[in-house]
């Protein structure tokens, strides 16, 4: 089991490009010492100091025979595909997710790129930018939409999962989710394995991913899936990029196989400028910002400071421990 040194011997590194994580460690008064970086040069450079590191999006896993002082990770995100496990196990050091740090947000961005594709927020603002006024429109099927009485599949009720359904029940949405536990919840109307996936988004309005990256679940929506979707069904995915075949979604989107997507994660981040989903007038592309919130450094760091309580009175089990 990893041990740490007595707190006022402890060096702690947060690696962020953008999160003040840092200085909000620096206002709970622990004796800890702690540095902060922004980029991973910087993290190559100052991580050989620290015994324990926060971080997610800047890790590498060939840093990891460079730090023999490394006892501890706190991820600042919830999902971990970005570390080998197994290395870090092996190296003696232990692992946890931030899960939960940001389920509130990311439920509510899933619903608000619902919301936006239905109410065709994404059209209007584009409307803005030209300037012009739209006319009412005549076709009924091209209007705004409703979403009282529409089906939502949530695949993965995990915590964002469940919020999700959550959410969507109070706009009188029928929610089927998508898990390997059959075990009912009482926002969800119905639950399915993922072995009946087809047959869910065969009557879904909306899919949503909120699953990890797993083996099992990437390029889990492939050609076969979005084929089984209604033409008017939506995409939408605040999981992560890999959990869908994109040239397969691409495809899908440019033949009218489906009617549009509400994307926050891609296959790469930042999304090339080459991309077509750029320019697709059907999709609203947000840059993988579902988890951000104005809260978040302060859920992150609580998770940290309860796991550094935790190892220091030498407990086996860690919140959202994965090593």
């Amino acid at each position: 089991m990893a041990f740490l040194p007595p707190e006022g011997e402890l060096t702690i590194g947060f690696a962020h490009a953008a999160y003040q994580l840092g200085d909000e460690f620096a206002t709970r008064g622990r004796k800890a010492r702690s540095f902060e970086v922004r980029s991973l040069d910087e993290l190559r450079e100052r991580a050989p100091e620290a015994d324990v590191l926060v971080v997610s999006g800047l890790w590498r896993n060939e840093l990891l025979p460079a730090l023999p002082k490394l006892r501890f990770i706190q991820s600042i995100s919830a999902g971990t595909d970005q570390f080998d496990k197994a290395a870090i196990a092996a190296a003696g050091i232990r692992l946890a997710s931030a899960q939960g740090g940001n389920e509130r947000a990311v439920a509510e961005h899933a619903m608000s790129l619902i919301l936006g594709l239905t109410r065709q927020i994404h059209f209007a603002r584009d409307n803005q930018a030209k300037p012009y006024w739209r006319p009412m429109i005549g076709d009924r099927a091209r209007r705004e939409d409703e979403l009282g009485g529409k089906t939502l599949v949530v695949v993965g009720l995990g915590r964002i999962g469940q919020r999700l359904a959550k959410l969507a029940g109070a706009f009188d949405m029928r929610v089927v989710g998508v898990r390997r536990n059959p075990e009912a919840h009482p926002h969800v109307d119905a639950i399915v394995g993922p072995d009946r996936l087809a047959e869910a988004v065969a009557d879904a309005d909306f899919v949503a991913l909120t699953c990890p990256l797993t083996p099992a679940t990437e390029g889990l929506i492939d050609t076969r899936i979005l084929a089984a979707m209604k033409p008017s069904a939506y995409l939408i995915n605040v999981a992560r990029g890999r959990v869908v075949d994109e040239a397969a979604l691409i495809a899908a989107l440019e033949a009218g196989r489906i009617a549009g997507a509400g994307l926050d994660c891609v296959h790469e981040e930042p999304l090339p400028a080459s991309s077509p989903l750029w320019r697709m007038p059907q999709v609203i592309v947000t840059p993988h910002s579902a988890g951000e919130t104005r809260a978040y450094e302060g859920n992150v760091v609580d998770i940290l400071i309860d796991n550094l309580d935790r190892i220091g009175r030498g407990e086996a089990a860690l919140r959202n421990q994965i090593v």
